[in-house]
């Protein structure tokens, strides 16, 4: 099954670098976003954790919690953030899960199913797909979902600038247009008719097309 936006985000308990979770619980009823890697001691994956390290405090201002996942055992992650603090200039301070059995790694679509077997013996380019970026609202609902090759490292920036958005669209039902930046101005989402558009934005809106409303970005 793969996740969409608007799914449930399946719970379950794994081992992790900090310690067992069960996931809805360590949320806590916070956001959340979880990243995935197909094998530990591999080259974009180390820079990339260590690039969520240091972005760490940026993440928790908006109320995120982070939480990593790698398709090897918890023993093998614990040797792999010596090398991520050497080479990143800092260890993850963030839990990264440990899933051998692939158990959620396939609960989250990132592998079938049917998979056969656990981890070992599986060669990164075997869990290609577990690349993934999921950010789950505080209702445990998929927000938004991306897959990367693995050729390719994320960009926290980006992640950064896509948690801005999903929150101003939660707390204000404003969208945020391409290439948008946070205050930048916004976009009021189609689901507010003009009327009520009136009433929340007196100063009015900048309207280009009937159904496309600018309006500047809620201090």
């Amino acid at each position: 099954m793969t996740l969409t936006i608007g799914a449930a985000a399946p719970d379950f308990e794994a081992l992790t670098t900090k310690g067992p979770i069960r996931f809805h619980e360590w949320m806590n009823g916070d956001w959340c976003l979880l990243f995935s890697h197909p094998k530990d001691f591999t080259p974009v994956c180390t820079t990339e954790l260590g690039a969520m390290a240091h972005a760490a405090p940026e993440f928790a201002r908006r109320g995120m919690r982070l939480i990593g996942l790698s398709v090897d055992p918890h023993a093998s992650h614990m040797k792999w953030l010596d090398d991520i603090e050497k080479s990143q200039g800092i260890a993850p301070n963030y839990p990264i899960i440990a899933d051998p059995s692939l158990t959620v790694a396939k609960l989250y679509g990132m592998l079938p199913a049917d998979t056969r077997g656990g981890a070992e013996g599986r060669t990164a380019m075997d869990n290609a797909t577990a690349r993934c970026v999921f950010i789950i609202g505080p209702d445990r609902t998929i927000k938004l979902t991306m897959t990367y090759p693995m050729t390719t490292g994320r960009n926290v920036a980006e992640l950064l600038r896509v948690v801005d958005s999903l929150q101003l669209t939660a707390a204000e039902r404003l969208a945020t247009p391409a290439g948008w930046q946070p205050g930048d101005d916004v976009i009021i989402v189609p689901a507010v008719s003009d009327d009520e558009a009136r009433e929340r934005f007196p100063d009015g809106w900048n309207a280009p097309l009937p159904y496309l409303r600018y309006v500047p970005h809620p201090a």
